[in-house]
C-alpha cells in the first residue's frame, strides 16, 4: 500500500465522506518538508505535507497547534484534517486554502484585529501540554506558573545550551549567563497573561486568500506573553503599519515593549544561529550585549 492510498483512506475516515483521489500536484516545499495539493473526484482539495517518519512529532505538534488556533476563531488558519505515519514517511493533511490575494489596508487591519483577539484566548499557565518545534529545532513547552522562569529555562537557556553544544559557547556563554541572571529586570512593570501564541509569526507565515481573508500557518504554538508574537513580526522585515495600528487599537502594547522586543527576538536569532550557522553569530552577540546594558 502506498502512502497515497493510506492518505486517501485516512481522509475518508476523518471526513466521513468517500474520497477518490483525482490529482496530486507537487507544490515543492520549504527547507523542511515537501508539499502537495491533492484533489478528489468530487472537487474537494487538501494540502498535504510529507517528511521522514522520524519527524512525526514535528507534524503532530503542528497539527495540534493549528487546531488550537482554529478553536480560537480569531484568525483563519488551514485546519488540520488527519496526520499519521505511512511507511517511512509522516504526513499531515490540511484544508487547502488558495492563497495569493491582495494584502490591502483592510485585510492587514483584519489580521491585526484578529491576532489581538487570538491573544485574548488565555490559560492559567505558560507553555503548552506538548513540546513542538521552532523550525526544525525542538521547542520545550513544559508548563510553568512564572513567565520569567519559563523564558529563562524553556527559551533563552535552551537555545544558549544548544549554541554551546554547536561550538558557540566561547562567544555567547558569559554574556548569555549574565542576561539569564538579570532577566527579571525586564519585567518589573510588566506581568503578562499566558496568551495563545502563533510562536513563529514572521512575514513568511501569513498570506491572504483569493477572496481577501488573512491566513496564518506553520505555527509553533504555546501560551506566553503576546508581545513575543508581536516582536517576531518585526524581526525579518516587519508587517505593514496598518497591522500594528489595528492591533494597538484593539489591545495596545505595554510600555517597555521596545526593549522586550529585543529580548524576545534574541530567541529567534539564537535559533537561526543553531539552524543556519555563523551568519547569525554577530547579531546574537550584539543583542546579548545590548540587553545586558539595558539591564544593568
Amino acid at each position: 500500500m502506498t502512502a497515497w492510498n493510506t492518505i486517501a483512506e485516512r481522509i475518508e475516515a476523518a471526513t466521513g465522506r468517500p474520497f477518490r483521489m483525482a490529482e496530486q500536484r507537487n507544490l515543492g516545499g520549504g527547507c523542511i518538508s515537501a508539499a502537495y495539493r491533492v484533489e478528489a473526484e468530487d472537487g474537494r482539495q487538501f494540502f498535504v505535507k510529507f517528511n521522514r517518519a522520524s519527524e512525526a512529532e514535528m507534524f503532530y505538534g503542528e497539527a495540534e497547534g493549528l487546531a488550537e488556533i482554529a478553536a480560537a476563531e480569531a484568525v483563519r488558519c488551514p485546519e488540520p484534517v488527519v496526520w499519521d505515519v505511512a511507511g517511512d514517511q509522516v504526513f499531515l493533511v490540511m484544508e487547502y486554502l488558495p492563497l495569493g490575494g491582495r494584502a490591502d489596508a483592510a485585510t492587514v487591519r483584519r489580521l491585526g484585529e484578529g491576532l489581538a483577539a487570538m491573544h485574548g484566548r488565555t490559560r492559567e499557565r505558560f507553555g503548552w501540554h506538548r513540546d513542538n518545534t521552532i523550525g526544525a529545532t525542538p521547542q520545550p513547552n513544559g508548563e510553568m506558573d512564572d513567565w520569567v522562569a519559563f523564558w529563562r529555562e524553556r527559551r533563552l537557556g535552551f537555545q544558549l545550551d544548544l549554541a554551546e553544544r554547536n561550538g558557540y559557547g566561547r562567544e555567547l556563554r558569559e554574556g548569555g549567563n549574565e542576561l539569564l541572571e538579570r532577566l527579571g529586570t525586564f519585567f518589573t512593570d510588566h506581568a503578562p497573561e499566558p496568551s495563545l501564541l502563533h510562536g513563529d509569526l514572521w512575514s513568511g507565515n501569513w498570506d491572504v486568500t483569493a477572496d481577501g481573508e488573512p491566513v496564518i500557518f506553520d505555527p509553533a504554538v504555546y501560551y506566553g506573553d503576546r508581545e513575543a508574537d508581536l516582536a517576531m513580526t518585526e524581526l525579518f522585515g516587519g508587517f505593514p503599519r496598518d497591522f500594528y495600528a489595528a492591533y494597538d487599537a484593539a489591545w495596545a502594547r505595554d510600555a517597555g515593549y521596545g526593549v522586550r522586543r529585543d529580548l524576545y527576538n534574541l530567541y529567534h536569532i539564537l535559533n537561526h544561529l543553531n539552524l543556519f550557522g555563523t551568519a547569525y553569530l554577530g547579531r546574537a552577540r550584539s543583542l546579548i550585549q545590548r540587553l545586558n546594558s539595558e539591564a544593568r
